[in-house]
């Protein structure tokens, strides 16, 4: 009986310095891959040729020779391989993030060695913009916990990883759209816990939150259209070849009512079998702020 050698993965890690490369690359190592950083643009396919084992490689602007383009017409020849199964991640953050990680660990910008961190920043955003567009997997590490940031790279290339990696998003309007969303949900119509004193310093992760949110009169309805186009148009994603996919809800404070349906949302699409993960952008810092007042209160 003949059976058909798993193919290889090769993942080919990018992005902005100080996004994050590194960690993404160590973790996976961790998986088992073999990793290599930053080597020469042009050995790049003699690389993955010769992989015998699940291959990570960063390539940046410091790789000699770098040009999105290059990479790219790589990254296609690759995949007429069929042995190789290649993936582009992108790691990226907002320009005030990088340079608050600059100034922390006082280091230059490999392209501004001489000049004033921002202007590398803007330079490397314009280089590599076209390897964001086409990226597989694009990660924000703006406001991403290491934890959070290994476990999405688990999801995509762990062992037993399903055809498709989906990730929940909840956020506050007026701190931007996610850039790394699919699709994009609004949930500032439905009637605010914040203007409930008693319910303000709550989270849509307690249960007098989702009472409240639910006897809103739309709601039912609402999730419901929310829950059929996002069933419908999974297993299109996966048909479509995605790796991927990051589902968002949004409201005015990211704390209550995005929360909360994000969190009914993944109930849901983990009760069809989908492997789902969350992050609730905003909340996270809310909820470490009741944990650190709750502390206190116990000295």
């Amino acid at each position: 009986m003949n059976t058909v050698a798993p193919k290889l993965s090769i993942v080919l890690v990018t992005g902005f310095s100080g996004a994050g490369k590194n960690a993404i690359l160590r973790a996976l190592e961790d998986l088992g891959f073999e990793t290599i950083d930053n080597p020469p643009l042009a050995t790049l396919e003699d690389l993955a040729g010769r992989a015998e084992k699940n291959l990570a490689i960063c390539v940046d602007a410091r790789s000699r020779g770098f040009s999105a383009e290059a990479v790219l017409t790589t990254l296609e020849h690759l995949r007429t391989r069929p042995s190789l199964n290649p993936s582009l991640v992108f790691a990226t953050a907002t320009p005030e993030v990088l340079l608050g990680r600059y100034s922390e660990t006082r280091r230059r910008h490999p392209l501004a060695q001489s000049g004033p961190v921002a202007e590398g920043i803007a330079l490397e955003r314009t280089l590599t913009a076209p390897l964001a567009q086409a990226a597989d997997v694009l990660i924000d590490t703006s406001n991403l916990p290491l934890a959070r940031l290994r476990a999405i790279v688990e999801q995509n290339f762990g062992a037993g990883a399903p055809a498709m990696a989906i990730s929940l998003v909840s956020f506050a309007y007026p701190g931007g759209l996610p850039p790394e969303a699919d699709l994009v949900f609004d949930a500032r119509f439905l009637r605010n816990p914040h203007y409930d004193p008693a319910l303000r310093p709550l989270s849509g992760l307690d249960p007098e939150i989702g009472s409240f949110i639910e006897q809103d009169p739309d709601f039912a309805a609402y999730f419901k259209h929310i829950k059929d186009i996002v069933e419908f148009l999974l297993p299109r994603f996966v048909q479509e070849g995605k790796k991927y996919a990051t589902i968002c809800i949004g409201c005015t404070g990211g704390q209550h009512r995005s929360v909360y349906m994000i969190e009914k949302l993944k109930t849901c699409l983990g009760k069809a079998g989908w492997r789902v993960s969350v992050t609730h952008r905003e909340a996270a810092k809310f909820e470490a702020a009741r944990a650190n007042q709750k502390l206190h209160a116990k000295e």
